[in-house]
């Protein structure tokens, strides 16, 4: 484009003329001035800004590491990865950020744009140039359930760019995902070759794993996990469950089997230290057994809130393929109680076995338990109503199970106390309590606490605002035993005596 000055004509952008600016400048068919042309010069002149931030007009990745780097080579480093299970994904999220602090953009980390949410992200994708170049993008986080009302807001993925010992490293957190379910979450540190960087990756790995095992969010909860789908044997995330604080009278039970549970567990617990000191295994299991209903996962409720440093992990019998992983929480979280329910469903006796799947289930369970044994601060505790059943493999080896606790059916004074634990607030007369106790005689706790629920039922149908009446309960009762049949009482917890009137 030609340029001259001349005395005529109005600029195209701010319609001035000649005499209000000290210049005009012709183009083929319009004009600028100098003023104009002043202001264009700082809009596109980005190398006037290059000095104060170094950051600006990068767009992919592989730009910003090369500068993070230089002078080395991004071909001359070294990468080590080590990846971590979905369920230690908040805790990792902690570690991180006591590790390296506040995260700022773009200084010290930015955010990774992922178009296919499949591909493995590490750092020989993040340098890849070209048209599969990864670019700079917002950072994307999941808030993730620790309990007791608390969140964590987890990475799914990002970059942090650091420095220590005067060298540069760079550290990526990726979530893997296979296709529809999230996977594992990897950690990959890029640094200098050479014995400098491979201290940083020690240091930074060293840390990292000491607050994941010593300053667990889920320490001292009741946890369960998620199985992502019921073949695949692989856990999600992890599951805190809110149990209602149980206290000790509500505990309701033979005074022997209560100082049994106590002796075996509480008073156990408080004598680790120095069984250890004198060279004695920490590590103790015990089977609770009994008719249905007799209150042994109650009584766990209640051992679980008298031991809050320890971590409470809940196994049922459909995820017994995820024993691996609860064992591996039962490690890095202990003290732990780990509590099977129905074991007779996985521990059954190897003549009562129709297939490999079965005979597989148990050899895990026994393998788990003996590969604790070795200085770990566990309780397992095992539940079943068919005793008779069990793998005498697993029940009759001390170092195993070396106690086992009976829940038998209450006697007349303890079902007199189960009524009015579970009557609460329901207007119940204290000669009908007696009564009731009686009549429900080989029923089992929860069988006297459906039945209260029952008997609050027809009183507040019947609308009675005193006390609950004998025909009230006596229609409860009968609901219960007999007009459901032999098959609902038995469901119930309840024995079919020969009917008596209240």
């Amino acid at each position: 484009m030609n340029q001259l000055s001349i005395s005529a004509g109005r600029c195209q952008f701010c319609h001035r003329t000649a005499e209000s600016v000290p210049r005009l400048i012709a183009g083929d068919s319009a004009f600028i001035c100098s003023d104009c042309v002043s202001s264009c010069n700082e809009l596109l002149g980005p190398e006037k800004h290059e000095e104060n931030s170094p950051t600006r007009g990068e767009r992919y990745l592989f730009e910003r590491l090369a500068r993070h780097f230089e002078p080395l080579r991004t071909q001359e480093l070294i990468a080590t990865s080590r990846t971590y299970p979905l369920r230690q994904q908040a805790d990792l999220q902690l570690a991180l950020d006591q590790l390296f602090g506040a995260r700022e953009v773009p200084e010290n980390f930015v955010g990774v744009h992922q178009p296919y949410r499949h591909e493995v992200l590490g750092f020989a994708k993040l340098l890849e140039q070209g048209r599969n170049a990864v670019e700079i993008g917002p950072a994307q986080y999941e808030d993730v359930q620790i309990g007791r009302g608390e969140t964590v807001s987890c990475l799914k993925n990002g970059l942090w760019l650091l420095q220590r010992q005067q060298s540069p490293f760079a550290l990526l957190l990726a979530q893997h995902h296979e296709y529809g379910r999230s996977g594992d979450c990897n950690i990959e540190i890029l640094a200098a070759p050479g014995e400098t960087g491979s201290a940083i990756c020690s240091q930074v790995f060293g840390a990292l794993e000491q607050r994941l095992s010593k300053d667990s969010c889920y320490r001292g909860r009741v946890l369960s996990l998620e199985q992502q789908d019921p073949y695949s044997g692989h856990a999600a995330r992890v599951y805190v469950h809110e149990l209602d604080t149980v206290a000790r009278e509500d505990v309701i039970l033979p005074e022997q089997t209560l100082a049994a549970v106590e002796r075996n567990v509480l008073v156990f617990a408080e004598q680790r230290p120095a069984l250890r000191k004198l060279g004695m295994s920490t590590q103790k299991g015990l089977l609770f057994h009994g008719p249905p209903g007799t209150g042994k996962t109650h009584c766990i409720r209640f051992l679980a809130g008298r031991l809050p440093h320890h971590t409470t992990l809940l196994i049922t019998a459909e995820e017994v393929g995820l024993l691996p992983h609860y064992m591996g929480l039962a490690r890095l979280l202990q003290p732990a109680l780990v509590v099977i329910e129905d074991a007779d469903l996985i521990a059954r006796n190897r003549g009562e076995r129709t297939g490999a799947c079965d005979e597989a289930m148990l050899n895990r369970l026994l393998n788990e338990m003996d590969g604790l044994r070795e200085r770990a601060d566990v309780f397992f505790i095992l539940t079943t109503n068919r005793p008779e059943t069990l793998e005498p493999a697993l029940a009759g080896r001390p170092g195993r199970i070396d106690q086992t606790i009976e829940f038998p059916l209450p006697t007349a004074a303890l079902r007199q106390r189960l009524i009015s634990l579970y009557a609460r607030d329901l207007p119940l007369p204290a000669l009908l309590t007696e009564e009731l106790a009686q009549r429900t005689d080989g029923t089992s706790p929860a069988f006297i606490k459906e039945l209260l629920r029952r008997i609050a039922q027809h009183h507040l149908e019947a609308s009675h605002e005193g006390d609950v009446t004998r025909d009230i309960a006596e229609a409860a009762l009968h609901e219960m035993l007999f007009s459901g049949g032999e098959l609902n009482a038995r469901l119930l917890g309840g024995a079919v005596p020969e009917p008596v009137q209240l």
